[in-house]
């Protein structure tokens, strides 16, 4: 059974429908990602799942429980991280970890959580002296101190600066290594690519595709480029007979500098042709395809962050 079963989820606003028959399911120790712009449903779809919120239609369940019906019970196998979260500035870090830790049964113990996440130097440290890596170091021990089975994490590093991105990305790596599932909303395609198993790609409030990062890239069926550098002479009718290999959308050359545009494995079929004519191809690049292009084939639409 997975740890969490969607099934054609709706949630309406008034004449505004929010999640239009939304269903996944993610499987026990996965890093699973919800992809998407703000504003297609993310948070939403996430707080009705954690039981903040109550749905329209569908079902839910959560290591076999009703977010609504079983609320209770489900709050002490769950952590959360919401998307804005904010303790009180005056509120020590340990003050912090022993609060929460008093909500559940049978909590870890904090202490072994200030260690573990790199806090036992802040242990007296206030919230608000905290710098944002800290605080998400916080945020992320605050999720974990309910021996959670899930965690649910909202939009984790908005606003950190790129060294404190990388950090927090192994924090969530380290999560996962304890054994927690883990569910990651972001609209970061780097993050996304970087974390999870497998990635919901959101679009108005549906679902237009579920697949690991490289299965989503793998479906882009658009040209990329590739670029390269010819030494000496170019033989006529080389860039003609580059034209003509299947894939090959057009070449352009400034003078020694070329580039090839194409689909499909067209760079191999290029690159072999330039051996067999025994042209010498330096600072040769490919440009990658990315989960920016997945997403504009999948959704029609440029990603709005």
């Amino acid at each position: 059974m997975p740890v969490i079963d969607v099934i054609d989820l709706t949630k309406r606003y008034g004449a505004r429908t929010v999640l239009d028959g939304i269903s996944f399911s993610v499987e026990e120790g996965e890093i699973f990602g919800i992809l998407g712009p703000n504003g297609t449903g993310k948070t939403t779809t996430v707080e009705i799942i954690e039981g903040l919120r109550r749905a329209d239609g569908g079902t839910v369940r959560v290591l076999g429980l009703d977010p609504v019906r079983d609320r209770r019970e489900l709050h002490e196998v769950i952590g959360v991280q919401l998307q804005h979260t904010e303790l009180p500035e005056n509120l020590k870090v340990w003050e912090a970890l022993d609060l929460y830790a008093s909500f559940y049964a049978d909590p870890r113990d904090w202490r072994e959580l200030l260690d573990e996440w790199g806090l036992a130097e802040q242990r007296n440290t206030r919230f608000a002296k905290l710098s944002g890596g800290q605080k998400q170091r916080l945020i992320i021990a605050l999720a974990l101190v309910g021996r959670p089975r899930v965690a649910f994490l909202d939009e984790l590093t908005t606003g950190l600066d790129p060294q404190a991105r990388k950090a927090t990305w192994e924090l969530i790596g380290q999560m996962r290594d304890t054994g927690v599932t883990v569910v990651l909303v972001s609209h970061f395609m780097d993050e996304v690519e970087a974390l999870c198993d497998r990635v919901a790609v959101f679009s108005h409030g549906r679902i237009a595709a579920i697949d690991s990062p490289a299965g989503l890239i793998d479906r882009v069926d658009a040209d990329h480029a590739m670029h390269f550098t010819i030494a000496g002479e170019v033989a006529a009718g080389l860039f003609p007979m580059i034209e003509s290999l299947p894939g090959v959308t057009s070449v352009t050359a400034k003078g020694p500098q070329v580039s090839v545009t194409g689909r499909g494995d067209f760079a191999t079929a290029v690159t072999s042709m330039l051996a067999r004519n025994h042209v010498l191809a330096s600072d040769l690049r490919i440009d990658k395809r990315t989960l920016d292009d997945a997403f504009v084939a999948l959704t029609g639409r440029a990603f709005e962050r």
